[in-house]
C-alpha cells in the first residue's frame, strides 16, 4: 500500500514539474487573459474616466484598479491618487510606484504633452498615441493640413496666423463661417459665426484678447458643412481597426443645437445611426487613409481614434480628430460593451488587436449631462448634489460623475459638467425616457441640461422631421427598481 502511495506521489510530482516547465516555455505565447491578474491605472477625473474605470473594474484580468486624480464617483470604483495630469514624469512615477501593468489615458492634454513617449521609454504599457501623433487633436492646423496631404474629405479652410490675416480670409467665406482655435480649448474653441460682426468679435476674442490663451494665437476659418453629425470612434494598434458602436454627441449648450459649443451636453448610441454601407465608406475613405498617412509620415498611430464627422450630401467629411475616447460618448459606449475592455486594451498595447473582436448589446443607450450654472462660461461650483441613489434605482441606469467631490460628508459640484446620467433599454424611446426619469430625481442649485438628447435618433427612426424634444417624448420609463 505504501509502495502504491509512493508511486502516486512520484507521478503527481512528475506531472506537476512537466506542467510548470510547459508554462514557462510557452508563457510568452499565452494570451494576457491567463498570464496574471493586472494592476490598471486610469488617468483623468471626468465622466469619461468614470465610465472607463467602471467598465475596467468588471474585467476578469483586474487585480487592482487605480485612478489619478479621479473624482467622488470614481473613488467608489477605484483607489484614487493625486496627480498633476499635465506632468508626465509625475504620472510615470505613480505608475512605477503602484506597478501598473497597463495605463489608460482619458483626457487629451497628457497625450499631446507626450506621456506615451515617457512610458514607452520606461518600458511601461500605455494606451494612446505618441506626442507627434497626438497633434491630430493638439493642433487643428496640423490635422487640416494632414487631411489635405492625404486627400481625406473635410471642409475647405484657410489658416490665419494673425488677426489681420484672419479678417482678410473672412472675405473668402460665406456666412455662417466656422472659426476654430488651433490649440486645445476644452471643446470651447469652435464658433459657428452667423454674421460679420460675430465673426470679427470671435476673432478678436481668440487672437487679440487671448480668451483661450495660446490656443487661439492661430485660427482656421472653414466653410460650414451641412448635414448630420456623427462620432465614429475606433480602437487601433496602427494596423487593425476595431470600430466602436456609433454615437451622436450634442455640443451646443441649449436644446435644438442653440447656444455656444460645450465639451458635450449628452450623447446617445443606437445602431440605426450608421448602416453597414456608410460604416464601410468611413473606414475606407477616412479611417484607413488616416492610419496609412500617419504611418507613411513616420508617426504610426495607436489608441482610440475619434473621427468627428458630418454626413453631407457628398458623403462623410471630417470635422475634427480626437486622439482619445470621447466624452460624453464614452458613457453610452461602455454601457453597450459586452466584451472585456481590459482584454481589448491589453491586446492593443501588444499589437495583437486583430485577434479580438468586441461584442455589443443591441440595446440603445443615452447619456444626459447635468451642468453647473454658468457653463460653458465660468461655472458656479460647490453646490450640494442630491438624488443620485434614487436615480440609480431605475433599471439600466448608471450615473457617471464628471465634476464632483466629497467635502464635510456632502457631495458637491466642482466643475462645468457635473454628472452624466446614462441609461440603456430595449429601444431608443425607452432609453431616453429612462434617462430623463432618472434625471428628475437629481438636484443641485443652478443645474441645467438639454431636454432633447436623442431626439435626432427618434426623427430618424420615425421618419418624422417634426419629432420633438424631450418634453414630447412618449417613451415609457421603467419603475424604480425594475430590471431591464
Amino acid at each position: 500500500m505504501a509502495g502504491m502511495e509512493k508511486a502516486t506521489l512520484i507521478s503527481v510530482i512528475v506531472i506537476s514539474v512537466i506542467c510548470i516547465l510547459f508554462l514557462q516555455l510557452t508563457n510568452a505565447e499565452l494570451p494576457a487573459t491567463v498570464r496574471h491578474s493586472m494592476r490598471l491605472l486610469v488617468i483623468g477625473s471626468g465622466g469619461r474616466e468614470h465610465a472607463l474605470t467602471w467598465k475596467l473594474r468588471e474585467s476578469a484580468l483586474m487585480e487592482e484598479i487605480y485612478c489619478a486624480p479621479g473624482n467622488a464617483g470614481i473613488a467608489q470604483e477605484a483607489e484614487c491618487r493625486p496627480v498633476d495630469v499635465s506632468n508626465a514624469t509625475e504620472i510615470l512615477e505613480l505608475a512605477n510606484q503602484i506597478k501598473a501593468d497597463l495605463t489608460v489615458v482619458g483626457p487629451e492634454a497628457p497625450l499631446v504633452a507626450g506621456i506615451v513617449d515617457e512610458f514607452k521609454r520606461a518600458g511601461r504599457k500605455i494606451v494612446g498615441p505618441t506626442r507627434v501623433a497626438a497633434q491630430l487633436e493638439g493642433s487643428k492646423i496640423f490635422s487640416k493640413r494632414f487631411m489635405q496631404r492625404h486627400s481625406i474629405p473635410t471642409a475647405t479652410f484657410k489658416v490665419a496666423e494673425s488677426f489681420e490675416e484672419a479678417l482678410k480670409a473672412l472675405a473668402e467665406f460665406g456666412l455662417p463661417v466656422v472659426i476654430k482655435a488651433d490649440g486645445l480649448a476644452a471643446g470651447k474653441g469652435v464658433v459657428i459665426a452667423h454674421t460679420q460682426e460675430e465673426s470679427e468679435k470671435t476673432l478678436d476674442e481668440f487672437m487679440r484678447q487671448r480668451t483661450l490663451g495660446s490656443a487661439g494665437e492661430r485660427v482656421i476659418l472653414e466653410e460650414t458643412l451641412v448635414g448630420e453629425e456623427l462620432s465614429f470612434i475606433v480602437l487601433t494598434d496602427g494596423r487593425a481597426i476595431l470600430p466602436l458602436v456609433p454615437t451622436q454627441d450634442h455640443k451646443a449648450v441649449f436644446d435644438n443645437d442653440q447656444g455656444p459649443n460645450t465639451g458635450g451636453m449628452g450623447a446617445y448610441s443606437e445602431d440605426s445611426i450608421l448602416d453597414e454601407s456608410l460604416r464601410a465608406e468611413i473606414i475606407r475613405n477616412i479611417v484607413a487613409p488616416t492610419l496609412v498617412g500617419m504611418a507613411v509620415e513616420g508617426t504610426p498611430y495607436q489608441g482610440f481614434l475619434y473621427c468627428g464627422l458630418m454626413i453631407t450630401g457628398q458623403g462623410p467629411k471630417v470635422l475634427e480628430y480626437n486622439v482619445r475616447m470621447g466624452d460624453p460618448e464614452a458613457q453610452p459606449i461602455v454601457m453597450r460593451l459586452r466584451s472585456d475592455l481590459a482584454e481589448l486594451l491589453v491586446a492593443l498595447s501588444e499589437d495583437r488587436l486583430a485577434t479580438l473582436e468586441p461584442h455589443w448589446s443591441p440595446n440603445p443607450s443615452v447619456c444626459v449631462v447635468l451642468a453647473s450654472k454658468g457653463y460653458p462660461g465660468k461655472p458656479e461650483v460647490g453646490k450640494v448634489i442630491s438624488g443620485i441613489a434614487a436615480a440609480e434605482t431605475y433599471g439600466g441606469v448608471k450615473v457617471f460623475h464628471a465634476g464632483t467631490r466629497f467635502q464635510d460628508m456632502q457631495l458637491l459640484s466642482m466643475g462645468g459638467r457635473v454628472l452624466g446620467v446614462t441609461a440603456t433599454a430595449e429601444d431608443l424611446p425607452r432609453a431616453i425616457a429612462c434617462a430623463y426619469a432618472a434625471v428628475s430625481k437629481i438636484d443641485f442649485e443652478g443645474m441645467h441640461y438639454r431636454r432633447d438628447i436623442g431626439a435626432k435618433g427618434l426623427r430618424r427612426l420615425s421618419g418624422d422631421c417634426r419629432a420633438g424634444v424631450a418634453n414630447d417624448f412618449r417613451g415609457e420609463a421603467p419603475a424604480p427598481g425594475q430590471a431591464r
